[in-house]
């Protein structure tokens, strides 16, 4: 329990640092004391901003000052992410993202959708760093990469 109330008390000091909350919503919470994780189980939603996400399950992992090191949905994930200079939806079975660096990992089925510059990638695994605006994307011999984008009709 020390270590819930200890979580909650640094994630809401990273939100008054950073100005931007990050509200979480499930039907179950589970804070595991040992391994310093949370765990967010059945109709997660999860919203900072004009950002979201929705996962059967979401785990919070922690490093050794209580920040919060990952998140890592699993099951059903569908998102949007937007920053001043993109805009993107997609889906994948699991999706890691590592705050400190605006590091996005979406595998299993994962697909993007760029609303910015209207493109649509599909792969085993996508790599979205948010801060560049690369992306890196894997494919295999059965499911190779797809990438689609809209060109403008020429008058």
């Amino acid at each position: 329990m020390r270590f819930f109330k200890t979580t909650l008390f640094f994630i809401l000091i990273q939100q008054t640092l950073f100005a931007e909350k990050v509200e979480i919503t499930s039907t179950t919470m589970q804070a595991e004391n040992v391994k310093k994780e949370v765990h967010f189980i059945d109709d997660v939603h999860i919203k900072q901003g004009d950002d979201w996400l929705h996962a059967d399950k979401v785990i919070v992992y922690f490093d050794e000052n209580n920040d919060t090191k990952m998140y890592e949905a699993i099951g059903l994930v569908t998102f949007e992410f937007k920053d001043d200079k993109s805009a993107y939806t997609g889906s994948a079975d699991n999706v890691k993202y590592y705050p400190v660096k605006s590091l996005y990992i979406l595998t299993g089925h994962a697909i993007i959708d760029d609303l910015v510059n209207k493109s649509h990638i599909t792969g085993d695994e996508i790599t979205l760093d948010m801060l560049s605006g690369n992306a890196t994307v894997k494919g295999n011999k059965k499911k190779p990469v797809k990438f689609i984008i809209e060109m403008k009709e020429k008058k």
